[in-house]
């Protein structure tokens, strides 16, 4: 099967149809639509077994991928081996699954447009919501509080599964409803609890924020890289320098990689050309390379942490090899191995590893993250002012003007 190359999150945290690169985040922020489902495995079958395939490398996904493309094993067969495979990032997907997955990859998922959040006291707040959207439109607001979904009480949910209850079956016109307390004020005629019932849609994901920080710095934050991201980058990055920008701050911080080629892009944009990545298929050696003609000039800081995984480590590193970008933050989760699907004939999909890839100085990623240039404690904290990482990165921007 032919099909987009992917760097992949862990098993148990991706089984599911939306946005599940995006999986690192969920506890502080998740969009609708955002979290996996935990799939069970179901007990070895003789199928399963007559495969003789062994487990646990790059070797067996080859093994298995073949068995596929024979016809030797059915889904059930395939899901099984995936399971047993001791490969964390390759995955089983039914053909809806998948149908969502490539959905959310094309920066589309289905839901009503809420993003929430877990308060101390174990509320679950809308943290934001999207304009335009079915909640927006209802009037939802950030800071109401979601005290039910379909009758059931939220508080004291975890926000993963607040987030599937919103996002339903993925199914758009389905509807669901939701009991909100709204604090606006006794001259707010909204203030108070209310019912509403909303109906699922077709939404657009926002993968980009491009803000302005003081120093006239601009800050580009990357969740994923969903289709087009790289294009948005790069407007951000001409309507900054059209601005009299002074930097760029790219945030990276809990973005969980997505598709290679966004990434890539992206990498274009601030290099003029040259090695981003090499990586290898089935034993055979391939090299990603950005275009020609990127901004080499406007002074560039990237900030990550933890959560910044696979592609979004891609291309942390290509800047920081090729002396682009000071990266700052805490060191990168450490995934530098490369998926593939091989499709069945009921068209469910199993993603398998396929290779690793190397940054530009031969550095192997996987298991061992990107140690930043400039370590700063605190660096997974939310935007805003008390943000340190932030704040150095503004300090180090400072210090690297722009040729006059």
């Amino acid at each position: 099967m032919s099909g987009r190359l992917m760097f992949g999150t862990p098993r148990g945290a991706r089984r599911g149809v939306a946005l599940t690169f995006l999986w690192v985040s969920l506890g502080a922020m998740v969009a609708t639509g955002a979290a996996g489902v935990t799939l069970t495995v179901p007990a070895p079958s003789a199928s399963a077994a007559q495969a003789r395939i062994p487990a646990g490398n790059v070797a067996d996904s080859d093994a298995i991928a073949k068995a596929i493309d024979d016809g030797k094993v059915g889904p059930e067969a395939a899901q099984e081996l995936v399971s047993r495979s001791g490969d964390r990032w390759s995955s089983f997907y039914t053909a809806q699954e998948y149908a969502g997955l490539q959905q959310a990859l094309d920066g589309r998922y289905v839901g009503v447009g809420i993003w929430v959040r877990r308060t101390g006291n174990g509320w679950i707040q809308v943290a934001r919501v999207q304009a335009g959207s079915p909640a927006a439109l209802a009037g939802v607001r950030v800071g109401d509080r979601l005290r039910s979904i379909d009758g059931v009480r939220a508080d004291g949910k975890a926000v993963t599964e607040v987030v599937a209850e919103l996002r339903g079956d993925n199914v758009a016109g389905s509807v669901v409803r939701l009991g909100l307390d709204h604090d606006g004020g006794a001259a707010d005629p909204r203030s108070g609890d209310r019912d509403i019932t909303l109906r699922r849609e077709v939404l657009a994901t926002e993968a980009v924020t491009v803000g302005k920080l003081e120093g006239d710095v601009t800050s580009i934050k990357i969740e994923a890289f969903t289709k087009g991201v790289g294009g948005q980058v790069r407007a951000a990055v001409r309507a900054a320098v059209r601005a009299g920008s002074r930097g760029v701050l790219l945030d990276l911080r809990g973005n969980s990689g997505g598709l290679v080629t966004e990434a890539v892009t992206v990498s274009s944009v601030f290099l003029d050309g040259g090695l981003v990545a090499t990586y290898d298929v089935h034993g055979r050696q391939r090299a990603l390379y950005a275009k020609d003609g990127g901004d080499t000039e406007t002074p560039l800081v990237a900030v990550v942490d933890g959560g910044t995984m696979s592609a979004a480590e891609l291309l942390a590193g290509a800047l920081q090899d090729r002396g682009r970008a000071v990266v700052i933050g805490s060191r990168t989760f450490g995934k530098g191995s490369v998926q593939m699907p091989s499709e069945l004939p009921d068209g469910s999909v199993a993603e398998l590893t396929v290779g690793h890839y190397s940054l530009p100085d031969g550095r192997n990623v996987d298991g061992r993250g990107i140690e930043p240039d400039l370590k700063v404690n605190g660096g997974s904290a939310p935007s805003g002012p008390s943000d340190a990482a932030v704040a150095e990165a503004r300090e180090v921007l400072s210090g690297l003007r722009p040729p006059s």
